[in-house]
């Protein structure tokens, strides 16, 4: 991914140095600009990483997901626990970070529920996107904000229809698993 960015980068210069746009005001401009992104994306980061270290210092996490595995849930019934869960998770952390400290207590819980792991795999990838974009305040709406300038309701109100897609994307492969599982299943044969 980076080699890939780095190319695009060096691309972009040359077509604009070719077209002429690119001079020395516009450059250091779109340097700068590139750096305040950076700068304030990593701020964001640290906190995040900061929080998911006190998350897991606390041991909040697994204390929930244990007392989930307490109350011994029907299948579907944990799946929307699951999502009401890693939703909430998401005001407070960012997505690798609620993967890591959830996994070890989850995945025991799915396997026995007869989950099949690849599709929980792509169930988790689409809840945690969906936590990291649910208004008012999930982390990718933070680092929306500070890029467009804009004001959180405004950024929120622009990505609830993602939102609820993503809502929607999952309800589908949990009603059927098949449409998540088909190339993996196609590729990857048992």
């Amino acid at each position: 991914v980076t080699e890939s960015a780095a190319f695009g980068v060096l691309g972009s210069l040359i077509i604009a140095r070719a077209q002429g746009v690119l001079d020395r005001h516009s450059f250091w401009s779109s340097v700068m600009g590139a750096t305040r992104t950076t700068v304030m994306i990593m701020l964001i980061l640290s906190g995040a990483a900061f929080m998911s270290a006190a998350m897991g210092y606390t041991k909040i996490p697994a204390a929930i997901a244990e007392s989930v595995a307490a109350l011994k849930l029907s299948p579907y019934v944990l799946i929307a626990v699951l999502t009401l869960f890693y939703i909430v998770l998401g005001m407070f952390l960012d997505g690798i970070s609620m993967i890591v400290l959830t996994m070890a207590i989850v995945l025991p819980l799915v396997q026995k529920a007869g989950f099949d792991l690849v599709w929980f795999g792509i169930f988790v990838v689409l809840v945690v996107e969906m936590a990291q974009v649910t208004p008012p305040v999930g982390f990718n709406l933070f680092v929306l904000q500070t890029m467009s300038g804009r004001d959180s309701w405004a950024v929120a109100y622009a990505a609830l229809p993602f939102c609820i897609l993503l809502v929607v994307a999952v309800i589908i492969i949990t009603i059927f698993p098949n449409i998540a599982l088909f190339l993996p299943r196609l590729f990857f044969p048992a």
